[in-house]
């Protein structure tokens, strides 16, 4: 596991176990037309517990390997969990007539405020992977120091913060099987996407794309408002505002992932923000983070989110002095 291209191909297909909690659907809707797909593990008194929202990376879903680990370890330690679906992921294509992007932190917003205002929950916590990190990150540098104080933590697993490098890292000869998935899987739900929306999506009118670059200049960035791909890139990196953030962030990375250089990380933004926490190990290739230990500890990164907001929980740390509290209140 020390190739990070091995490491990452065989976290990524890894399985992992459903959480044993009882797992609920829940619609948000983050805009008019909008809704997004959350499989959520509540405990029985939920209030009386934090909750962390999980959101995957670029064609990931609710039910990737890594969602399912880490909502796995966060439920056992005590946390509510809400495996989020990015738009059009999971199956979710038909609840919105729009296509996803890397900058709709909006979305995560919407869910941070109706889980206070609707539920009631005292500590929120977010967890991003690879793109998820880029939108919870930029999440919390857009919210700066209005954060409302129910998020208690931030946490971003080989974020994809500077798209720009990252579209120039993948473009790379070494990661074209890489590219050459993502691509497939974009083209995949553009298709799904004209039978559900033929009034809004021509696939036949689109130009031959070899590259992510490509396809961002021909798809994203007209059906999302940008003007092209460099425009695109530039508003949707959260490396624009994670100098904003003012609540507690870890940022996991590896300095040998194959398409996220780690140049990114060793912006002023980043080093020069007392609330950021950058903890970057030589070896880990993206969103993997192989032990060489095992049992709790086999995926590393995962532990470490775990246990960061876990010390950032006072409703958590309650509970460890009276575990016998959970489950006495139901919502």
């Amino acid at each position: 596991m020390r190739n990070p291209h091995v490491a990452t191909a065989v976290a990524a297909c890894w399985l992992r176990t459903v959480p044993a909690a009882l797992v609920t659907e829940r619609f948000f809707e983050v805009e008019p037309g909008t809704q997004l797909l959350a499989k959520c593990h509540w405990h029985k008194s939920r209030r009386r517990h934090p909750t962390l929202v999980l959101v995957h990376g670029l064609e990931g879903s609710s039910e990737s390997p890594y969602m399912l680990g880490i909502a796995e370890k966060a439920f056992e330690a005590g946390f509510n969990v809400l495996r989020v679906n990015q738009r059009n992921c999971g199956g979710t294509e038909h609840l919105t007539p729009t296509l996803q992007n890397c900058g709709l932190s909006q979305d995560y917003r919407a869910i941070l405020q109706e889980l206070i205002t609707c539920d009631a929950l005292a500590e929120l916590f977010f967890a991003g992977y690879s793109v998820g990190g880029n939108l919870v990150l930029k999440m919390a540098g857009e919210l700066g120091g209005s954060a409302p104080k129910q998020l208690r933590g931030v946490c971003a697993v080989s974020p994809c913060l500077d798209l720009a490098s990252c579209s120039n890292g993948s473009g790379l000869a070494r990661n074209f099987l890489y590219e050459w998935y993502f691509l497939r899987c974009l083209k995949s739900t553009l298709g799904k996407k004209a039978k559900l929306f033929p009034e809004r999506y021509r696939v036949g009118a689109l130009p031959r794309v070899w590259s992510l670059r490509e396809w961002h200049e021909a798809v994203t960035a007209p059906a999302c408002g940008y003007k092209d791909a460099t425009e695109y890139y530039q508003e949707a990196s959260a490396l624009r505002v994670v100098g904003q953030i003012r609540v507690p962030t870890l940022m996991v990375t590896a300095q040998d992932d194959p398409f996220i250089p780690f140049e990114s990380f060793r912006h002023p933004a980043i080093a020069g923000n007392r609330f950021i926490t950058l903890i970057a190990p030589e070896r880990g290739g993206h969103c993997a983070f192989i032990s060489r230990n095992g049992g709790r500890e086999r995926f590393w990164a995962e532990s470490r989110v775990v246990e960061f907001c876990a010390q950032r929980s006072e409703i958590g740390k309650g509970l460890k002095k009276n575990e016998n509290c959970a489950g006495v209140t139901a919502l």
